[in-house]
């Protein structure tokens, strides 16, 4: 067997739909799916039950413990050479699993990961989400794209591992947020190779609203001071900016009570996203929508990593995480 895909699942049925179909396209076939439920009260077995006869497909239920326990759970009944990681808003193009391969006997690597896109069917929400994640103007453009980079950590959504080497690791470690970051170290620290695919991409539909967005880049802030403080050489320049533009904001809110002025930094902001935004998509209406998806993301992450460091840094505390009990629902 040459791959094995692990796929945890938290009350998403219509979602692992999805990417199930989009596996039975795969041009190439040498691989099995196995889908883990983590204590869904919304479970997906019936949708799994539709595919048992078009893949070669495993299914287990176990109680919840977050996605990377889950995914070890399935890494330990797999057969594959490779496990391919992925989220279950996930949806693969046909030639998805064609790149992995081509890429891995023109330049072999011990861990791997792919981009990820926004498809024409993603509600507006979900594409103002997107732009949000990959624009140069709110991460500098190098979440899973093409720019060169000194290092490429994969991130759980699209991620591949030989298997020996998972094991050797240990998969992933208990934390809820930043866990696959958190593996991705490690990786580097073993004296593995990584590399960035950038012909494996995946589209990835991520939250389905911005309420749930906020939650998930706040933990993203949360899980970067708590992997700085297992890992202090991991937190670079760019993990502070956010936490930068936050203040600013806050800064400059607080400066238009005296000088209105001061608001036309924001709306300068405002701007430059709404034009890049809906050249990009061609939508006025994602323009504005990526508008707010970027002072979420931003500010989510910003006040997550200013908390955590307060709590973690200054006051001593161990490591946590916000909403914890919601998160996936």
């Amino acid at each position: 067997m040459r791959y094995s895909i692990i796929i945890p699942v938290f009350n998403r049925p219509d979602e692992v739909d999805e990417l199930l179909l989009s596996l039975t396209t795969q041009r190439f076939k040498d691989f099995e799916v196995i889908v883990v439920e983590d204590g869904s009260s919304v479970p997906c077995a019936a949708v799994v039950q539709k595919y048992q006869d078009r893949l070669e497909l495993a299914y287990y239920v176990k109680p919840n413990s977050g996605p990377g326990q889950s995914r070890n759970y399935g890494a330990e009944r797999s057969r594959g050479e490779y496990l391919l990681i992925l989220d279950s808003d996930c949806v693969l193009p046909e030639g998805y699993l064609t790149a992995v391969e081509e890429e891995l006997r023109r330049e072999p690597a011990d861990a791997f990961g792919g981009p990820d896109r926004a498809h024409d069917s993603f509600t507006p929400v979900q594409k103002a989400i997107n732009y949000a994640m990959t624009s140069f103007f709110t991460t500098g453009g190098i979440r899973g794209g093409k720019r060169k980079m000194d290092k490429f950590y994969p991130r759980s959504f699209n991620m591949g591992i030989r298997a020996e080497v998972y094991r050797a690791l240990g998969g992933f470690s208990k934390m809820r947020f930043g866990e696959d970051i958190d593996f991705s170290i490690r990786i580097f620290k073993g004296g593995y190779r990584c590399r960035l695919f950038p012909e494996a991409w995946v589209w990835h539909k991520r939250r389905t609203d911005l309420k749930k967005f906020f939650k998930q880049v706040h933990n993203s802030g949360i899980a970067r001071i708590n992997l700085y403080k297992k890992y202090p050489e991991s937190l670079k320049l760019v993990h502070c900016l956010p936490a930068v533009f936050t203040l600013g904001v806050a800064g400059v809110l607080l400066a238009s009570l005296w000088c209105g002025w001061s608001l036309l930094l924001l709306a300068l902001f405002a701007a430059v996203i709404f034009i890049d935004a809906s050249l990009q998509t061609k939508n006025p209406k994602i323009g504005i929508l990526s508008v707010c998806a970027a002072v979420i993301q931003l500010t989510g992450y910003g006040t997550g990593f200013l908390w955590a460091g307060w709590q973690r840094c200054v006051r001593g505390k161990d490591s946590f995480s916000a909403f914890e009990k919601n998160f996936y629902k």
